[in-house]
């Protein structure tokens, strides 16, 4: 069986967490869907992070999809805790850059990029 690392990166409130629980929900490691807002997020451990809504601290989660594992790496998308989004960058195969259209997406999501593009070995490309 194959295996990769997957990391979901975006700004704050984008639906980081969102997709992530989908996915885990849609491959059969969850049996509930939990949401962020009614702060029963799978991903979501911490009471600090169910209080506010938001991810902390990086989450990691298993998940199978035919013949390939994944890791998949949930990372904050506050600016306060970007330290914490840059440390998982290192240990990724692939990168989910998650831009919330009803936010414009202009500018919103350079604080992710960013990071990605200083320690990446390879181009990154934005398809629209």
């Amino acid at each position: 069986m194959r295996h990769i690392t997957i990391g979901i990166l975006a700004h704050v409130d984008a639906g980081k967490t969102t997709l992530s629980e989908c996915m885990l929900y849609l491959s059969g490691q969850i049996r509930k869907l939990g949401r962020v807002d009614h702060k029963d997020a799978f991903l979501d451990t911490y009471e600090l992070e169910r209080e506010r809504g938001i991810t902390i601290f990086s989450k990691q989660a298993e998940l199978k999809m035919g013949n390939l594992g994944i890791t998949l790496l949930d990372t904050p998308g506050h600016v306060d805790f970007s330290a914490e989004m840059e440390r998982t960058l290192q240990v990724l195969d692939y990168a989910i850059l998650v831009i919330n259209g009803a936010d414009g997406g202009a500018g919103t999501y350079t604080h992710a990029l960013e990071p990605a593009e200083k320690i990446s070995d390879t181009d990154v490309h934005i398809h629209q």
